[in-house]
């Protein structure tokens, strides 16, 4: 017979934990960064080639990054295959990735990229489970498809306002090869960590890995290497690069290496309603109830993703 002392205890899983709750403010942290970084880098459009901008952002926080891990006195190498996962990750994370959503951006409004982007949890998901054999609680295939739902609702005033012209095509693509380029770059840090690379390092030089990538594609399609010597650009880059970037990125993999790449993946389907606050805030935007509706969509996603990581880890 059950005593009611039994029926009275908390069920495992019931209330959210201590490890949960940082789980929760680590995404929060990620979310409001990258949500901010939309408006941050419409400071670096303009003079200075996209290319080259993003080419300054990662190497910048790849020094950053580098001379935290000094002063910290963390270890800072890593063993050859390390490296190779590194580069991996640094070519398909930040080189590939990031290049085609700036061109991407040339073509299409920036919400159809969001829209695209909201998908990085469902491919992870499946990338994982195909190269990895890695099978995930049902919660968080549901979580993923309430994340693109929400995002398209989000923006759907945008989309169907938008005017796509013979680009749209071409930009969408890029978006499509951007969002699979950082499911790929996902497998790759997985890969760094299962060969015993610190999160910190492994990072570290994945971003100076991109950074020498992008260098070399901007030098090759004859891009001029500058800098605008405007406040407007210059505090822009350093919170791109140290907030967006070092901070962001460091966030984001140890969510994923404590709590799943899914969940971490999720916060691209959490910054579009980010970004459209501060849209608000600093552009005098205006969104409707679907807007709302589309925001409680993508938070119910979340909810579903936060569950079913609780459910793995039980």
């Amino acid at each position: 017979m059950t005593s009611v002392t039994e029926k009275l205890a908390p069920r495992p899983g019931s209330t959210l934990t201590r490890a949960t709750l940082i789980s929760i403010g680590a995404v929060a942290l990620c979310a409001v960064i990258w949500g901010t970084t939309w408006y941050g880098i419409t400071w670096q459009l303009g003079v200075v080639e996209p290319i080259v901008s993003v080419t300054w952002r990662f190497g910048l926080a790849a020094l950053v990054l580098f001379a935290g891990i000094a002063l910290a006195r963390r270890p800072m190498g890593l063993t050859r295959r390390q490296h190779l996962e590194a580069a991996g990750q640094g070519a398909f994370t930040f080189a590939v990735s990031y290049a085609f959503t700036y061109q991407s951006e040339q073509h299409v409004p920036s919400a159809i990229v969001a829209v695209i982007f909201a998908a990085l949890a469902f491919l992870n998901l499946s990338l994982f489970r195909v190269a990895a054999s890695q099978k995930a609680h049902a919660l968080s295939w549901a979580g993923a498809a309430l994340g693109v739902v929400g995002v398209a609702v989000l923006s759907g005033s945008e989309l169907l306002s938008a005017r796509l012209g013979p680009q749209a095509a071409l930009g969408i693509g890029f978006a499509v090869i951007a969002v699979t380029s950082s499911a790929f770059g996902n497998l790759f840090a997985w890969r760094a960590q299962k060969a015993g690379a610190p999160l910190l390092a492994s990072t570290a030089w994945a971003m100076a890995y991109g950074t020498g990538m992008l260098a070399i594609y901007g030098v090759a399609t004859g891009a001029e290497f500058r800098i605008e010597p405007t406040a407007g650009y210059l505090i822009s880059l350093t919170y791109l690069a140290v907030l967006g970037s070092v901070v962001a990125f460091v966030v984001y993999f140890w969510i994923a290496r404590t709590r799943g790449y899914a969940l971490a993946s999720y916060i691209s389907a959490l910054t579009p309603p980010i970004a459209m606050l501060v849209s608000v805030t600093f552009e005098n935007a205006r969104f409707g109830i679907w807007a709302l509706v589309g925001l409680a969509v993508v938070i119910a996603g979340q909810a579903l993703m936060i569950r079913a990581a609780r459910a793995k880890a039980a």
